[in-house]
């Protein structure tokens, strides 16, 4: 009885809403830092191989340093969310009520306030940054599509001539031509290729994880809203007991000091 007892008031210790919302983050940064990564790569690839591009000598910023760029940002990204996580759970435990009778009221305190107004200010910062990036990756798919569009068009339709050019999509200078047509040798094997689909349905996927990162903010949002309330009520109730004890301490010294003399007055 005693170990069943234990473990009951362990799981309700846990608190399942930042539970669910921080494997929700997890998986969604997973996904997305994962996922683009490999996307990244195989877009380096696909310059490199089917439009002859090379990297720039020197000092020079083109297509290729902005990838490395971006892969360094997901290292980033990961983990800082990892860790982020990890303080948003902890967060959530401490306002749990089986983990607050345990070790005392912790966010009723001036610092646990402040911690929760941090936490809520914080998050809110991380939803818009995200929505941010869910726009930007965004356009890798859109750009893929119109690529992997272009592929299919040309083995519906024989004898179209449609080309893809780089410089509508901002990759290369206006004066450097870099694409490739439905006619010549390079575009019908980088179609035929399994590193193209590869690459369009893997930035798919990081799409898909910034959006589920997103949900994870909002829920987080939710959750550290609630937190807050339970906050101000916890310290309006606490108010509340500290002057009721002190009345009823009060009125108790009163009803004594009244009896004594009563009893004097008796004797």
């Amino acid at each position: 009885v005693g170990c069943f007892e234990c473990c009951i008031k362990c799981l309700g210790g846990i608190p399942y809403a930042s539970l669910i919302a921080t494997i929700l983050l997890y998986a969604g940064v997973a996904l997305f830092c994962g996922c683009g990564h490999e996307a990244l790569s195989g877009t380096v690839n696909i310059l490199q191989t089917y439009f002859e591009m090379t990297r720039a000598a020197g000092d020079v910023i083109d297509v290729f340093t902005m990838i490395d760029i971006f892969k360094y940002v997901i290292y980033g990204v990961a983990a800082a969310f990892f860790v982020y996580g990890i303080l948003l759970m902890v967060e959530g435990f401490f306002t749990t009520g089986a983990i607050k009778d345990l070790y005392g009221d912790f966010k009723i305190t001036t610092c646990g306030r402040c911690v929760s107004a941090w936490f809520i200010m914080l998050t809110y910062i991380f939803m818009l940054a995200w929505l941010g990036v869910t726009a930007f990756t965004s356009l890798p798919v859109y750009m893929y599509f119109n690529l992997w569009t272009i592929c299919r068009n040309a083995t519906l339709v024989d004898g179209t001539n449609l080309c893809l050019d780089l410089r509508q999509y901002g990759i290369v200078t206006i004066g450097e031509e870099k694409k490739v047509c439905t006619t010549s040798e390079s575009f019908i094997k980088m179609c035929d290729s399994n590193e193209l689909n590869m690459t369009f349905h893997l930035f798919i996927v990081a799409l898909a994880g910034a959006g589920a990162a997103v949900i994870a903010m909002v829920h987080y949002l939710m959750v550290l809203s609630a937190n807050w309330a339970y906050v101000k009520d916890a310290c309006r109730m606490q108010k509340y007991e500290d002057i009721k004890s002190k009345e009823e301490q009060e009125l108790h010294d009163i009803h004594s000091t009244r009896s004594k003399e009563r009893l004097n007055a008796y004797t």
